[in-house]
C-alpha cells in the first residue's frame, strides 16, 4: 500500500509538472499581449509601458517568468490577479465556495437519476428500457450549453420556476440551491446518461451470472436478490466511472457558469483566458488536473473495498 500511495503521488508531481509546461507555454505563446488588456485601451507612453511590463515580469525570459511563477506555486504564491489585482489564492479561495456547491449539487443529481434511470433499463426490459436507452443517448449527446439554453428557456422564461442567469443574490442556502437547480441540471444531464448506460450495462452482466440464477432457483426473493447479489456486484464499474464523472464535472462548470453568469472557478477561467490573465489561467487549470487525479487516487482505494474481485490499482482502468 505504502509503495503505491509513493508512486501514485510521484505520478502525480509528474503530471502537474508537465501540465504547468504545457499550460505556461501555450498561455505565453497565444496571440495578443496582456499590457493592452491592462491599459483598457487608454493611451500610454512607452516609458509607463515599460513600467507596466516590468511590472508583471513581462520582459523577462520565458524560462526566467516560469522559475519564478514555480517556485511561488510551491510556496503556496500562485501570483497576482493582473485583471482583478488582488492574490490569485484569495481569488481563487473566494469562488471555489460557488464552484464546489454547484459540482456537489450535480453530482448528487447525477448519482440518483443516473443509477436510477440504469436499474429501471436493466430490470425492466421491453418499453421501459427502451425509454432509457433513447433519453440517456440524447442526454449523453446533448451539449451542456444546448441544455442550458433550453432549460432557460422552458423553466425561467416561459414557466418562471427558476430564476434565469444572474438571478440576484441569494438570501440563505435553500436560495442558493433553488438559483443552483437550472445549471446544476445543465452540468449533470449529459453524465447522467452515462452513468446510466453504465449502471444498466453492469446490472445486466450481473443478472446473468450463475450465482444469480442458482439464488433463484432456490426461491430467494426477487428484490433479495437484485439487492444482495447483483446491485452490489454491479457497484464496482459504477462507482469507478462516476468517480471520474466527479472530476468531470468541476472541469466541465466553465460552460456552465458562463451561462447562467454563476461566478465560479469555471466562469473565472473564460474571463480569464479572454483577458490574458496569465496567474489565474495557470493556478485554476494546475488545481483541475489536481483535483482530477486526486479523484481517481480516491476511486482506486475504494474499488476493492467495494468489490472485493478488483486489486488495488484497477479502480480506474
Amino acid at each position: 500500500m505504502t509503495r503505491y500511495l509513493v508512486g501514485r503521488f510521484l505520478g502525480l508531481a509528474a503530471v502537474l509538472f508537465v501540465t504547468s509546461l504545457v499550460v505556461f507555454g501555450s498561455v505565453h505563446l497565444a496571440p495578443g499581449d496582456p499590457v493592452s488588456f491592462l491599459l483598457h485601451g487608454r493611451p500610454a507612453t512607452p516609458a509607463a509601458v515599460a513600467a507596466l511590463r516590468a511590472e508583471h515580469h513581462l520582459d523577462d525570459p520565458l524560462v526566467t517568468q516560469y522559475a519564478k511563477w514555480l517556485g511561488g506555486v510551491l510556496s503556496g504564491d500562485f501570483g497576482r490577479s493582473a485583471q482583478y489585482h488582488q492574490d490569485v489564492a484569495a481569488l481563487i479561495g473566494s469562488r471555489l465556495p460557488g464552484t464546489a456547491l454547484l459540482v456537489g449539487y450535480a453530482a448528487v443529481l447525477v448519482a440518483v437519476l443516473g443509477v436510477a434511470a440504469g436499474i429501471l433499463g436493466a430490470l425492466r426490459p421491453g418499453l421501459p428500457d427502451r425509454v432509457v436507452l433513447i433519453g440517456t443517448g440524447v442526454a449523453t449527446a446533448t451539449p451542456s450549453f444546448v441544455t442550458a439554453i433550453a432549460l432557460v428557456s422552458l423553466f425561467s422564461v416561459q414557466l418562471g420556476w427558476f430564476p434565469g442567469p444572474g438571478g440576484g443574490t441569494p438570501a440563505g442556502l435553500s436560495d442558493r440551491l433553488h438559483q443552483l437547480t437550472l445549471p446544476a441540471f445543465a452540468l449533470a444531464l449529459s453524465f447522467a446518461g452515462l452513468l446510466a448506460r453504465v449502471t444498466r450495462s453492469a446490472m445486466l452482466d450481473e443478472l446473468g451470472r450463475e450465482h444469480v440464477e442458482v439464488a433463484r432457483a432456490r426461491g430467494v426473493a426477487g428484490r433479495s436478490v437484485v439487492r444482495r447479489h447483483v446491485l452490489r456486484n454491479a457497484l464496482g464499474p459504477v462507482v469507478t466511472v462516476g468517480g471520474t464523472m466527479l472530476a468531470g464535472l468541476l472541469i466541465s462548470t466553465s460552460i456552465v457558469e458562463t451561462a447562467f453568469d454563476v461566478p465560479g472557478l469555471g466562469s473565472l477561467l473564460v474571463q480569464s483566458v479572454t483577458a490574458k490573465d496569465f496567474a489565474v489561467v495557470q493556478a485554476i487549470t494546475l488545481l483541475s488536473v489536481a483535483a482530477f487525479v486526486l479523484v481517481n487516487l480516491v476511486v482506486d482505494l475504494l474499488a476493492p473495498l467495494i468489490d472485493p474481485r478488483l486489486s488495488l490499482g484497477e479502480g480506474s482502468s
